[in-house]
């Protein structure tokens, strides 16, 4: 057990409790589809930041491994590209996304190129939304602190972060949240405030730790750091942001919440890098540095601040598993389901979405045990899914560059083949076809498709103009 204090225990019995409150308060209620999927746009900016801030920072049990083995390299691996990543979406994508009044991101694809290119986008956000990750992520944490089986412990997690949404759809995701963002800024500031009193700053950490900690490659070689600005690349087509600036109260929510969002991340990453470092200057010889956060907390916390961080940790997550699960489970309730019935009412959308919150939890179980590594399902994920949307959603956003659907259906099956390809030659061989990240062959030959298209067009038009001109020619002069 973590820890033999009725008070950590009782932390963290009462946030489960909260849960089940606010499960019970949403039972027997029922909801309409704009209501269940979008919490009726009217998310406010406070929640907004909150619930978006919340959802994209789950993979903390990863952030503690990466920044215990590499240091400050953490920041410009986790941190920074995804910055940029969400500066982009808010500067080109946030305002037209909540204008467009959708409320998901195949929803674009279809009023853009039709039915089929939808449904091969609801396949690539399903992957990509399927919070495998951090079901692992939690299933680990919990396996650590009741030392129990994996597979139990992945199952739980995944059962324990979904059942709680199952009535109230996003306005629920977007309250808990707000409880969650609390707490793991709370528990992560308590932390580094004990570590700081009881050990020193910087002339500690110097001290203690090797001096690659403290270089932006973190002794890894560049294009191990380079492939993740490419992997960030997915905060453009990731769901959650599209989900949240069309429930945004207005444009200007959508993406002033982004960019305050960026801000806030900067600041949590500072908490975990920080608290990373002095893990690994404390505990130099772990065996596992999965754990760097759950066995720093062991032995530099005294009773309630341990249960606070551990809650801080499990709020983290759950944030990220019930928000992805939620997106996962209207893709296939809302994006397969309904666009196959081709149902011209939407009252029978929630009733979908929570038949496919149930499939998304199994879903994300399977694919976590399938492969028990939580950065590698970032890498892998991110590596099929972003290709497969960037330039399609992009195109269809700006109203520029479009291709028709055929083309752009190619234009996303194309990729998604080669990257999933890729990952699967690197799980059966132990390396990627000519040594090609998955994501730089999916991402060229996305935009050879396009060139290819672009051209093809203009040729056609070429032919047009010639076929008008030739009788002009053909005339006696």
């Amino acid at each position: 057990m973590f820890s033999q204090s009725p008070l950590d225990w009782g932390l963290i019995l009462s946030y489960f409790g909260f849960l089940a409150l606010v499960w019970l308060r949403r039972l027997g209620k029922r909801s309409q589809a704009s209501d269940y999927l979008v919490a009726g746009r009217q998310v406010t900016l406070p929640a907004f930041v909150a619930t978006l801030v919340a959802t994209w920072y789950g993979g903390i049990l990863g952030v503690g491994e990466y920044s215990y083995r590499y240091g400050i390299s953490n920041w410009l691996v986790f941190g920074v590209p995804y910055y940029i990543g969400a500066l982009l979406f808010a500067l080109f994508f946030a305002r037209r996304a909540r204008q467009a009044a959708l409320y998901t991101l195949p929803d674009l694809l279809d009023r853009n190129y039709g039915r089929p290119v939808a449904l091969a986008g609801a396949l690539a956000v399903f992957i990509t939304a399927a919070p495998a990750a951090y079901v692992l992520m939690l299933g680990t944490l919990f396996a650590a602190m009741f030392h129990l089986p994996l597979l139990p412990c992945v199952a739980a997690a995944a059962l324990f972060s979904v059942f709680y949404i199952y009535n109230g759809g996003l306005r629920t995701v977007v309250f808990t949240d707000q409880i969650q963002f609390v707490l793991m800024y709370a528990g992560f500031i308590v932390m580094l405030g004990y570590l700081v009193a009881d050990h020193g700053w910087l002339s500690f950490l110097h001290r203690s730790l090797p001096a690659s900690h403290f270089t932006w490659h973190g002794g890894n070689p560049p294009q191990a750091v380079l492939v993740w600005y490419f992997i960030a690349l997915s905060t453009l087509v990731d769901p959650g942001f599209w989900q949240r600036a069309y429930a945004a109260r207005d444009p200007k929510v959508a993406q002033r919440g982004v960019l305050i969002s960026i801000v806030c991340w900067a600041v949590f990453d500072f908490l975990t890098t920080f608290t990373g470092l002095y893990a690994r200057a404390l505990l130099p010889a772990l065996e596992d540095p999965v754990f760097a956060f759950p066995e720093l907390a062991r032995v530099a916390l005294p009773p309630f601040a341990l249960g606070l961080f551990y809650l801080a940790m499990i709020a983290t997550v759950m944030s990220t598993i019930d928000s992805y699960g939620f997106i996962a489970a209207t893709t296939v309730g809302r994006d397969v389901v309904w666009r196959i019935k081709r149902e011209r009412g939407e009252e029978r959308v929630p009733a979908y979405s929570k038949a496919g919150l149930w499939i998304a939890a199994a879903f994300a179980t399977a694919l976590a045990m399938a492969n028990p590594s939580v950065i590698g399902l970032w890498h892998d994920l991110g590596s099929i899914a972003t290709p497969a949307l960037l330039v399609p959603v992009a195109t269809a956003l700006s109203g520029r560059g479009r291709l028709t659907p055929r083309w752009t259906l190619a234009a996303m099956v194309i990729p998604f083949a080669l990257s999933l390809i890729g990952v699967l030659t690197r799980a059966y061989t132990g390396h990627y076809p000519a040594s090609i990240e998955p994501i730089y062959a999916g991402l060229a030959s996305s935009l050879a498709v396009y060139a290819i298209g672009w051209l093809w067009r203009a040729r056609l038009r070429n032919q047009v103009v010639e076929s008008a001109l030739e009788p002009e020619r053909s005339k006696p002069s």
